[in-house]
């Protein structure tokens, strides 16, 4: 899976619909068990599930496809991390929801920078 390539576009699309189901489904069940983590995994989820489909659905350029990967590892990372926290009582490894974080922090930082980047002619 290349994010530079155009194909990413249906990859990101397939994520975006993942973590938004993904979402609702920590949603529910942290409403239902309880658990803080997982409640805020599923904010993190739901905020984020949009930007993957509006990033696949536009088409966007290379800079915006990288970054939406970026946020997806992030959001990976950070998410299953406090998941894991709460149904298995570890985390993921040492340092997954800081470096997961950073990702996120990084990826929309790419958003940002790709309104200021000229594209090649």
């Amino acid at each position: 899976m290349n994010p530079a390539d155009p194909s990413g576009s249906r990859v990101l699309v397939l994520a975006g619909g993942l973590v938004g189901a993904a979402g609702v489904a920590l949603s529910a069940a942290a409403a239902h068990r309880g658990g803080a983590f997982t409640g805020t995994a599923a904010s993190f989820l739901l905020m984020h599930a949009p930007v993957f489909l509006a990033v696949g659905l536009i088409g966007a350029n290379r800079i915006l496809r990288i970054a939406s990967f970026v946020l997806l590892a992030g959001l990976v990372l950070f998410a299953g991390d406090l998941v894991a926290r709460d149904f298995l009582g570890s985390r993921l490894f040492p340092m997954s929801a800081p470096i997961g974080g950073t990702l996120l922090i990084a990826g929309w930082l790419v958003i940002a920078i790709s309104a200021v980047v000229r594209p090649r002619s």
